[in-house]
């Protein structure tokens, strides 16, 4: 437990998973920080958060996939805090962008463990603090993807999916005891999350298009994505208003996905074969 004060204070605390540098997680923590937050910014590897604790941030070891992990975190932030937590904030994400027909099915359950799996061990050991502090807040970072999916990403986009169907549940549940949920649907935001960009195999039946795949396929939602500071901007600004909203819409694309999962129904992007490039 690296850089943590154990000096009582007044202020809001805010705890955020997946801070390592160069992903949404780094600039939320620092965004918040900037607001007279205090931040505990937590990583797998803590010293990967070097420069969050030299601008004075908090940081510590937190793996989501590991309960026991999540629950000496929750033990430790509580000695921290005298038992509160005001806003906790579901960052930590993996990507896994193969076609349906080539997964790996570990790899799949890997990536759940993440991005579902992970949220709700967060949400099941920290509720208690939430609900202690009086007016509690879940910020959960969703994304397009689970609203109007891409081709070649559909086990991410169901992991996504699962995660706003989770908020929407757990924004009911946890309402009596009032604690908010939001959940953050995210369009195209320069991040690593997809830096090891996947391949088609040679025994795909989509061999034929494996050049196509890699050109135009790998890292396009990087392509015009929204600048992370700026979204992280926009994000803090919403999760920290009086009320917040249900799900926000931010990044490339979103107003596009927003209107029409408004407007013409949960339908998606794209239908046959035109979710294909060409």
């Amino acid at each position: 437990m690296a850089n943590a004060s154990s000096s009582a204070t007044v202020r809001k605390t805010v705890l955020v998973t997946g801070c390592s540098p160069g992903g949404i997680g780094h600039e939320l923590a620092k965004e918040y920080h900037s607001t007279g937050l205090r931040v505990i910014a937590t990583a797998r590897r803590p010293e990967a958060l070097t420069d969050l604790a030299t601008l004075g941030l908090e940081t510590l070891k937190l793996d989501v996939t590991k309960t026991d992990s999540v629950r000496a975190a929750r033990e430790y932030i509580a000695s921290l805090t005298g038992g509160t937590l005001d806003i906790l904030v579901n960052n930590a994400g993996q990507s896994y962008s193969v076609p349906a027909t080539d997964i790996d099915i570990d790899e799949v359950k890997a990536m759940f463990e993440v991005n579902l799996f992970g949220v709700m061990r967060m949400v099941q050991e920290f509720a208690p603090l939430l609900i202690a502090s009086g007016s509690g807040r879940i910020v959960n970072i969703g994304s397009i993807s689970g609203v109007m999916p891409y081709p070649f990403g559909s086990s991410y986009n169901a992991s996504k999916a699962a995660l706003h169907a989770y908020g929407n549940t757990l924004r009911i549940e946890m309402e009596p005891f009032n604690v908010q949920v939001i959940t953050i649907i995210t369009g195209g935001v320069k991040s690593n999350i997809s830096r090891n960009p996947r391949l088609i195999q040679p025994t795909s039946i989509y061999a034929p298009m494996a050049d196509i795949f890699r050109e135009k396929r790998a890292g396009r939602s990087q392509v015009g994505a929204m600048p992370t500071d700026v979204y992280a901007k926009h994000v803090v600004a919403q999760t920290l208003k009086h009320h917040v909203r249900a799900w926000f819409w931010i990044g490339n694309y979103s107003f596009f996905c927003w209107f029409f999962d408004t407007f013409t129904g949960r339908i998606g992007c794209f239908r046959g074969h035109s979710g294909f490039p060409n």
